[in-house]
């Protein structure tokens, strides 16, 4: 069994050994004509090389011996007058070549196997992250459970006191973060989205009366698109979530909020635009990575720890889509792209037609 698996493992040498053989012996035979299995040695040894990256000492041996052998060959024509000196210098010259192809090889295999190695290391690290995300938010859960109930009872034993207030908005938005860290653990999962059928004029609707009662801004709901999209409600409903939390952020009391959404055949585009200060253009090309903050570049009100746009980000992803964002003196706006948008004009048509074909 092993002399058939080392036979299968070397199938490709042995076969170009035959090949070569044959040639060598056609060289000896037709000494005039050796120029044609002399330049097919050469060229089935490039291209079995370009099969089997050998190692640098089975390489140089293999060239040393198909060099040695040709080189002979020509040379015992040379002294019996079938072939002329200048045959010669071909071996020196088909052997440069071979090197100069094998150097390119081997350049590309340790370039693949460095990608290889630092893609299994970013793999790694992202594994790594998801472990400690989920694991912290589930140990952070429990301790943050117990201190809201004890401070719950105590307000009720005080009556409202305001720093137990304090105290319980603080842990409301660990509980926030707690929850975002669950869903970032959870994104990469086969399992991560329910989607459904969900109407988005009324679906945006609701997104817009909710958040227009939470913060004094000049709240307005631009047009919206008749049809269904394909998607899950609940994490749609996040995402959309964290980029009108993101506008209210970085907003001042009176600016305006415009939710809309347009759509452009099977495309949905949600966008949610805001009167904040620019994002600097650095800030842009990490801004949806996680924990990273544009800070430095748009005035904030609150705190924040940079899940809020990496989970926008993730949640357009999963669906098959991307989150954009295009921004100016005047303001951002943050554009989400989802496939699987229909039309309700096209399906009432589609409808229409399929009910007039049922009473022919």
């Amino acid at each position: 069994m092993r002399a058939i698996a080392w036979l299968r493992r070397k199938s490709v040498e042995l076969a170009w050994v035959a090949f070569s053989a044959a040639n060598v012996a056609a060289m000896v035979r037709w000494e005039s004509w050796e120029t044609i299995p002399f330049h097919f040695i050469w060229v089935s040894l490039t291209l079995v090389y370009g099969f089997r990256v050998w190692r640098t000492g089975p390489t140089l041996a293999t060239l040393s011996l198909v060099g040695a052998i040709t080189g002979a060959l020509i040379t015992i024509d040379i002294y019996h007058g079938t072939q002329e000196w200048g045959e010669l210098f071909e071996v020196p010259l088909m052997s440069a070549m071979f090197l100069a192809m094998a150097w390119h090889a081997r350049r590309r295999q340790q370039a693949l196997r460095a990608v290889e190695q630092l893609a299994e290391e970013r793999a790694s690290l992202l594994e790594r992250q998801e472990r400690f995300l989920h694991d912290a938010s589930h140990e952070l859960r429990t301790p943050v459970t117990i201190a809201r109930g004890h401070l719950e009872v105590l307000q009720r034993l005080r009556g409202g006191a305001p720093e137990v207030d304090v105290a319980l908005d603080e842990l409301h938005r660990i509980e926030r973060i707690v929850e975002r860290l669950l869903l970032l653990a959870k994104v990469d999962q086969p399992d991560f989205l329910a989607a459904r059928d969900i109407d988005v004029e009324q679906f945006l609707e609701e997104v817009f009366m909710r958040w227009s009662e939470v913060a004094p801004r000049a709240w307005r709901l631009g047009s919206l698109p008749r049809g269904s999209l394909r998607a899950d409600p609940e994490a749609l409903r996040n995402a959309l979530d964290a980029l009108l939390e993101n506008a209210v952020k970085y907003t001042e009391a009176g600016d305006t909020i415009d939710l809309r959404a347009h759509a452009r055949g099977r495309e949905l585009a949600i966008e949610v635009a805001d009167e904040g200060s620019a994002i600097a253009p650095d800030a842009l090309e990490r801004i949806f990575e996680r924990f990273a903050r544009a800070d430095a570049a748009r005035t904030r009100a609150q705190g924040g720890v940079g899940l809020g746009l990496a989970i926008v980000d993730a949640i357009a992803k999963a669906h098959g889509g991307r989150c954009s964002v295009w921004t100016s003196d005047a303001g951002s706006t943050f554009t989400l792209r989802f496939p699987g948008f229909r039309d309700a004009l096209v399906l009432g048509r589609t409808a229409e037609g399929a009910s007039g074909l049922a009473r022919v």
